[in-house]
């Protein structure tokens, strides 16, 4: 891999390569009076503080380019849980509900993808010992991942869909725990209220099924479906803390590679156990194989993005961006199963926007791309797409060229 040498803000050079999917990032620098990481940590540092010294209001963060960006990757992700909603309720009309099933090629093909690409950055032998040395902690994240997707899905079976939302909150409610334990976030009041605000938007589009009755019902067995429905909201919430402690240390291509490779192991074996009654009575024909493939595309576009919300974000702004996933699924419902679309739709919708904007009217420049788990400089974390620890390093960069008069 060819490398091109940089000076740091601290007039040491420092090396730059290809990082997550093809973006410049520095990588080991060249410090010769010092360690190997001491010129880019003091890179960071320095950008990080010309960053965080300009004059800051309330509103700045919404000025910035990253927040629109965030915002739209969250409409993004939410458009695809729609789409994979969408996609399995016709594959459970035409007689084919395999949840682990279908969700297995989303892990071949995250395997396929990534992990190729990743043996390429590292080679064999450092991916091997990536693999011996965390490879524990992969196949536990995994674990979380796929029985979520599972518990999730074999709630609606049995509980009806607005009891299953409103456990879904339980998601929320776990993460911002996790996170405050275990991760050391502290959440600003604004935080806590644009989660509430978020929370108060879904809470309409609820109660306006509840009001239009498409609610699902009475459910097959409301109590196991309702525990299944808990079990899932807890693995996600636990997922998504674990994934972005993951993303925000290592290259997503390592993570989801990671993932791909042990999620599709696991996967199988939640198959194999509980979904093989299930293939008897299920149809085959076109329609079906072309919903699964689309089902897959729309999963995996999800699953390669998710991690750059995690960066730029966090867990919980992750969660409650999704919330907005029932309004998608009314909008795309009138065109393909013929829904009506309540008045409390679009209130709700523009509520869960405005949570999602009052979240980051905390004053920090940065958002929640600084992590606290990752030092002061974030000199635990990797410089890769969406992290604080690139913009630190961007800025000074450019501080560096300024001071020589380059720009």
């Amino acid at each position: 891999m060819a490398v091109d040498t940089h000076v740091s803000a601290g007039g040491q050079p420092f090396s730059k390569a290809q990082d997550d999917y093809g973006a410049i990032t520095p990588t080991e620098p060249v410090d010769v009076h010092g360690g190997p990481s001491s010129s880019e940590n003091e890179a960071v540092a320095i950008g990080l503080q010309a960053i965080e010294a300009k004059e800051v209001r309330w509103y700045s963060y919404l000025a910035t380019v990253d927040f629109w960006v965030i915002i739209l990757i969250g409409q993004i992700l939410s458009l695809c849980i729609t789409g994979t909603n969408t996609f399995t309720t016709l594959l459970v009309i035409a007689g084919t509900s395999i949840p682990a099933f279908q969700t297995m090629f989303n892990y071949a093909l995250l395997l396929i993808v990534y992990v190729p690409f990743a043996l390429y950055k590292y080679g064999p032998r450092k991916f091997l010992s990536v693999l011996l040395l965390d490879g524990w902690k992969y196949a536990i994240l995994a674990f979380m991942d796929v029985e979520g997707n599972y518990f999730t899905v074999l709630a609606y079976r049995y509980t009806n869909v607005l009891s299953a939302q409103l456990i879904n909150f339980w998601s929320i409610v776990c993460v911002v725990i996790i996170s405050f334990f275990l991760l050391r976030v502290r959440y600003k009041a604004l935080q806590i209220i644009g989660i509430l605000v978020c929370c108060g938007g879904m809470g309409i589009l609820l109660a306006s099924d509840h009001i239009t009755g498409s609610n699902g019902g009475e459910g097959e067995d409301m109590l196991k479906g309702d525990l299944f429905a808990l079990a899932g909201a807890t693995l996600y919430g636990l997922s998504n803390v674990f994934e972005e402690w993951f993303v925000s240390k290592r290259p997503m291509y390592e993570v989801l590679g990671m993932m791909g490779l042990f999620g599709i192991i696991i996967n199988g074996i939640t198959t194999a156990i509980f979904d093989r009654s299930q293939f008897d009575g299920a149809t085959w024909n076109n329609d079906t194989i072309s919903w699964i493939i689309g089902y897959t595309i729309v999963l995996f576009t999800f699953y390669t993005l998710a991690p750059l919300i995690l960066r730029m974000g966090s867990a919980a702004f992750f969660d409650i961006s999704l919330l907005t996933a029932n309004f998608w699924g009314v909008i795309i419902g009138i065109h393909v199963f013929g829904y009506t679309i309540h008045y409390l739709y679009p209130i709700a919708f523009v509520l869960i926007i405005l949570g999602l904007m009052v979240y980051f009217l905390a004053g920090s420049i940065l958002g929640d791309s600084k992590k606290p788990w990752l030092g002061d400089n974030q000199e635990d974390g990797v410089a890769g797409i969406g992290t604080a620890k690139l913009k630190g390093l961007n800025q000074a960069r450019k501080h560096q060229l300024a001071a020589d008069g380059l720009v």
